[in-house]
């Protein structure tokens, strides 16, 4: 089998607090977007064996779509322990890893979607996504292929139907900025996404630009990078309608309504020796 697995932003981030365990309560309007990870599956032999283009991804049990073909195969032998469940995949890796794009999760769900394709459908959805969280909490974002409003750590999801197709411009600094580091950083007193959103639930609101473009764990991630906020400004410069720095950074997105205008920006942006830029349309 050979699969897609694509990447995503945050078109919004809350973080409402710290919880008792140690991760924080969040609220984050998710999307896909056409940047992809080429997954190749071959069946048989025994066991899990994966591999990646990109030799800073693990190949073990640390790779998210290892452990995805692990705890589906776990499962499956509960239900079909006749079954042969030996598997190799590899990774042709595009998504920038530590750009806050989603590219692990996304090639843990991506697998076990595959993982069930092939073998008749055994699981519903729910399911998958529970085995997707046991893995990362943004992997059911990944399975329920919507965008999403996601609640708790980004577990608890609500479609969104309130968002018009954007082009968007993914920036990549070149610097891996740890998710960990940037939450253990982050400042609390200092977010203003709830302030800035006022309670929207979006149950009825169609997503504007202008008024709902808020991350943050931006301040935290720019300690880090401080290139952030100088590729949110060129996008703005360049004709971007916004710009936001996606998940925990350090990728940034701009939003363009106008396909030309983005290409535009492009050109012009990739003088930037060490930004890796991408031009991709939102999955809606």
């Amino acid at each position: 089998m050979k699969i897609s697995s694509p990447a995503k932003i945050n078109l919004f981030l809350m973080v409402k607090g710290r919880r008792k365990d140690g991760y924080h309560d969040i609220e984050t309007l998710l999307c896909r977007v056409t940047l992809f990870d080429s997954i190749a599956i071959d069946f048989g032999g025994n066991g899990v064996r994966c591999s990646c283009s990109n030799p800073d991804v693990p190949d073990d049990e640390a790779n998210l779509a290892h452990r995805a073909a692990v705890i589906f195969f776990s499962r499956l032998k509960t239900e079909k322990p006749r079954w042969q469940t030996g598997v190799r995949i590899e990774i042709e890796k595009h998504i920038p890893i530590g750009a806050g794009l989603g590219g692990g999760s996304s090639n843990a769900a991506s697998v076990l979607l595959a993982l069930n394709e092939y073998f008749d459908d055994m699981f519903p959805c729910e399911e998958l996504m529970h085995m997707g969280f046991s893995i990362g909490a943004d992997v059911p974002f990944f399975i329920f292929k919507k965008p999403a409003i996601a609640r708790g750590i980004g577990e608890r999801l609500t479609i969104y139907e309130g968002i018009k197709s954007f082009k968007v411009l993914l920036v990549y600094p070149g610097t891996h900025v740890s998710t960990a580091a940037v939450y253990k950083n982050l400042n609390l007193t200092l977010t203003n996404c709830e302030q800035k959103l006022n309670g929207l639930l979006f149950k009825n609101e169609q997503f504007s630009v202008q008024r709902h473009l808020c991350n943050d764990l931006e301040t935290s991630a720019e300690a880090m990078c401080p290139e952030i906020s100088a590729i949110k400004a060129s996008l703005i410069a360049n004709g971007a309608e916004g710009s936001l720095m996606t998940g925990s950074g350090s990728g940034v997105f701009g939003l363009f309504s106008d396909a030309e205008n983005a290409r535009q920006a492009y050109r012009r942006l990739s003088v930037n020796r060490g930004w890796h830029l991408f031009l991709a349309d939102m999955m809606i």
